[in-house]
């Protein structure tokens, strides 16, 4: 499965992850619709530390991502607006 990290890369990380990333993607928007800013940081610094934990990509090839996160510094007002647009 491949991931991507706006403005850092893509990663192949193994589909056996799929459901500890998904369970991660369900409590980091469950800490947007709660405001929930430190809760937030912890759980998205694990998710992108999971999606890290898989091969990086060459930057020269160009594939589907199945998984797009926004990039790892991203704040919670960010990530409020990107999931609201």
């Amino acid at each position: 499965m491949i991931v991507r990290i706006l403005a850092e890369g893509q990663y192949d990380v193994d589909g056996v992850k799929l459901d500890e990333i998904q369970r991660l993607d369900d409590e980091v928007m469950q800490a947007i619709m709660n405001d929930d800013e430190k809760h937030f940081h912890v759980l998205y610094e694990e998710l992108v530390a999971l999606a890290r934990s898989g091969s990086p990509l060459n930057l020269d090839d160009f594939v589907e991502s199945d998984i797009i996160l926004p990039a790892a510094d991203t704040s919670l007002a960010e990530a409020k607006k990107m999931f609201s647009e």
